[in-house]
């Protein structure tokens, strides 16, 4: 229950932080992406920001011998970069400068009510519903063709 908690306070935490940077706001991302036009650095002080706040929480936080809330750290294994990968993040990075939403902020003008969130977060689910089905196929072919991990 505790871990649940802190799970929950993080994400709305996140999401008001996100709110109040107004990286909710489509323009706001596609004003970043503009270098050519009508330039927004919004994002890449926010994106300053997060690297900075990371860096340093994870010196501090790793050298505990184990969370507060868990027996032991799960730390995600190093991967190679691979064309899933590089595929994938050209993908969304495609939609992402399209749209000017990525999930988090998503979910957050979705909930808020936002119009063009209302109809990008069910094409999201969609996407990562036939991302499933085609990975699944691939997988059942060729295990090493398209990894989902």
């Amino acid at each position: 229950m505790k871990r649940a908690l802190a799970a929950l306070v993080a994400g709305a935490l996140f999401g008001v932080g996100l709110a109040i940077a107004r990286m909710t706001d489509p323009t706001v991302v596609l004003g970043f992406l503009d270098i050519a036009g009508h330039f927004d650095p919004t994002l890449a002080f926010v994106m300053a920001g997060a690297v900075a706040t990371t860096f340093v929480a994870f010196r501090v936080v790793l050298r505990r011998p184990n969370p507060l809330l868990a027996t032991r750290f799960e730390l995600p294994p190093v991967s190679p970069i691979d064309r899933a990968l590089v595929v994938g993040a050209a993908i969304f990075g495609v939609g992402w400068g399209l749209a000017g939403y990525c999930p988090g902020p998503a979910l957050i003008a979705a909930a808020r009510g936002i119009g063009s969130a209302l109809v990008f977060v069910p094409a999201m689910i969609a996407g990562s519903l036939i991302h499933r089905a085609v990975a699944a196929r691939f997988a059942a072919v060729d295990p090493v063709a398209l990894s989902t991990e």
